[in-house]
């Protein structure tokens, strides 16, 4: 069971019975990564299911409030605020844009366990942050490795979407390709929400790349690829984001996926016991109709099953002792077997190539 956010703040609220952990679970419902939420929703349900089925966390039952990380995001970090200060909720997790979490981490302030599952630029170190997801140096800097020397590809164009996420990942690639001989041809960047990217296609033409390194999210993501084989570049050029997955495939289109590349910690056919299971229990639990499996959406199942291993191991929510004792936490997801290092999940990372709209993994980066 999901309870929203919005049921349970304002006078209207009744009054809640404490007798389970709370979790504000973040996801995205509007806007261009609300492509996003439906799955998001699923996997983190399906995690908190099975903790309830077992003993719970500690005893109690787990529960999640549902609040849309779509919104603005000083609506969203009000929000969780006014969850925190009502003791409505024990703890926070969710797959949100970093722009969400840039203003959520100092309201939330360390009061409560907070675990942000999306791939992300690396380098948060706000109190009681906890993250599951990929940063560049483990998902960015291999793949252009490989592009350089399986493939000679060391000239690129960078297009993204202008926030913090894809801004300091280009930093990151202009670091990396000058250390691989490489060089950025172009780098542009386009508002959240952008639907006509004539004009940064005609930049991609022009810049003599060899590659584009996508950095848009969802929605946006969806239009450029249309977009680019509308304009026959799909024919000479590859295209590699490290945040695409099934939803965005089956969006773009079988036809318009020639030469997509990504690379992820999770992928459906990634043959690991814990993560065939994981894929069966899914299709048990929602059926044919349910929202496609994908890395993003099995990311918030990652983070209820890392704040529940958080809390078994610290034996309650002091976050003092959740802090002293995360680190060298090692367990089994459907990633594999992870473990907490510096407050991140260490795992591996795989590429992938699109083939119509499926992922075809290709290997694991080193």
């Amino acid at each position: 069971m999901i309870e929203k956010a919005s049921a349970l703040l304002g006078p209207s609220a009744g009054p809640r019975t404490r007798d389970a952990l709370d979790v504000a679970l973040v996801i995205p419902l509007q806007g261009p990564a609300g492509i996003f939420g439906p799955s998001c929703e699923c996997c983190a349900l399906l995690a908190a299911e099975e903790v309830n089925a077992g003993s719970g966390v500690l005893g109690e039952e787990l529960r999640l409030v549902l609040v849309d990380g779509g919104a603005p995001p000083e609506q969203v970090a009000t929000e969780i605020d006014a969850l925190i200060s009502g003791g409505v909720i024990d703890a926070v997790a969710g797959w949100h844009i970093s722009a969400v979490r840039e203003v959520v981490a100092p309201r939330i302030d360390g009061r409560v366990p907070y675990v942000y599952t999306a791939l992300y630029e690396g380098g948060e170190r706000s109190p009681g942050v906890f993250l599951t997801g990929e940063t560049p140096n483990s998902q960015l800097r291999p793949a252009l490795q490989w592009f350089a020397c399986e493939l000679g590809i060391r000239r690129w164009t960078i297009v993204g979407d202008d926030y913090v996420w894809p801004r300091s990942s280009a930093g990151a690639a202009h670091r990396y390709l000058r250390e691989l001989g490489g060089e950025v041809c172009d780098e542009m960047y386009v508002p959240l929400g952008t639907t006509d990217f004539g004009p940064v296609l005609e930049r991609v033409a022009a810049s003599g790349c060899e590659a584009v390194l996508m950095l848009l999210i969802g929605d946006d993501a969806v239009l450029f690829n249309r977009a680019f084989t509308a304009a026959g570049l799909d024919r000479d050029r590859i295209r590699f984001s490290s945040l695409i997955e099934e939803n965005v495939l089956l969006a773009t289109g079988p036809d318009n996926t020639r030469g997509l590349m990504t690379s992820a910690g999770y992928f459906e056919d990634l043959p690991t016991a814990y993560g065939l299971d994981f894929a069966a229990a899914y299709g048990r639990r929602f059926g044919p109709g349910a929202p496609v499996l994908n890395s993003l959406g099995e990311s918030c199942y990652e983070g209820v099953r890392m704040l529940t291993e958080l809390l078994r191991r610290a034996g309650g929510t002091d976050m003092e002792r959740i802090q002293a004792t995360a680190d060298g936490l090692e367990y089994e997801t459907p990633r594999g077997t992870v473990r907490i290092q510096d407050r991140h999940l260490k795992q591996r990372v795989f590429l992938a190539a699109a083939d119509g709209l499926q992922w075809d993994v290709l290997q694991q980066l080193p």
